[in-house]
């Protein structure tokens, strides 16, 4: 056992997906694609010190409210400090719920020596997750890394994942938050239909701009799209480029240097070569 242990996890920017809810948080998830980014989470899980008074959950220096993360600490039975670190904006998309989950999972297993496996850790982190609403599909894909393609849904020991064999630059702007909790208890039929479609789209072409493209007709049909969200993807579409909003938020993200060649200024990261990791 150790006193202190650190995880990063990279971002998950969502570009469509389809809800499946179950009884069980396990098997409930996401089918759907997006692309996970260099711009994550740092984790530090530390042994609670005595202090009754101190927050347990840190999010950039003060003290945060984040659900999942205080189930993970009760699942592994983890008494402990938990301080997380971000550039990517709150509520806007990026999977920051999930990745703190997850990094959480990953640095106490090692501080309390609880000896799961990667599995193990991402199933707690998931239903976690998935019992809070904060999210279905970000943990799964946050611990594989890459550009995932989520073909059935659930933690590993249900979920199916496959991936685009690419990485990109990748551009965002975000304009606001949105509700993943209000979006995902509403109904999500619309919406789970249209992901469907984008997902049949993506496994029978299953490269970068057919997933931008069926991001686009998702985010159309699934009538998420807002008036500065929609200004921002013909903006870049009249440059030449490529892009989409990002699920759940007032997001646009594009790959290449697609804002930019807009007038944009955007933030700059790149796909993430892998998941979620112990520093």
């Amino acid at each position: 056992m150790t006193e202190a242990a650190t995880a990063f996890v990279p971002g998950h920017v969502t570009g469509f997906f389809s809800a499946h809810p179950d009884e069980d948080p396990t098997v409930a998830g996401s089918r759907g694609a997006g692309l996970t980014l260099t711009d994550g989470v740092t984790v530090t899980v530390r042994r609670a010190d005595g202090d009754a008074d101190a927050p347990v959950v840190r999010l950039g220096g003060s003290a945060a409210d984040i659900d999942p993360v205080d189930r993970v600490l009760d699942t592994l039975r983890a008494p402990a400090r938990v301080e997380a670190e971000t550039d990517l904006p709150l509520g806007a998309g990026f999977g920051v719920s999930g990745a703190a989950a997850l990094g959480t999972a990953f640095a106490a297993n090692a501080v309390f020596d609880r000896g799961l496996s990667e599995n193990e850790l991402v199933t707690v982190a998931h239903g976690a997750e998935v019992l809070s609403g904060t999210g279905l599909g970000d943990v799964v894909a946050q611990a594989r890394g890459g550009i995932p393609i989520r073909l059935e849904p659930g933690a590993p020991e249900h979920g199916k994942l496959d991936g685009i064999p690419a990485r990109a630059r990748v551009e965002y702007v975000t304009f606001g938050e949105l509700s993943t909790a209000d979006v995902l208890a509403g109904d999500t039929e619309t919406l789970s239909t249209a992901g469907r479609e984008a997902l049949s789209t993506l496994v029978g072409d299953p490269t970068l701009p057919t997933f931008m493209r069926a991001s686009r007709t998702f985010a159309r049909e699934a009538d998420l799209l807002t008036e500065q969200v929609t200004e921002a993807i013909r903006d870049v579409s009249d440059a030449g480029g490529e892009a989409s909003m990002g699920m759940l938020g007032e997001t646009v993200f594009a790959v290449g240097t697609g804002l930019t060649d807009a007038g944009y200024d955007p933030t700059v990261c790149a796909t993430h070569p892998a998941g979620a990791t112990l520093r």
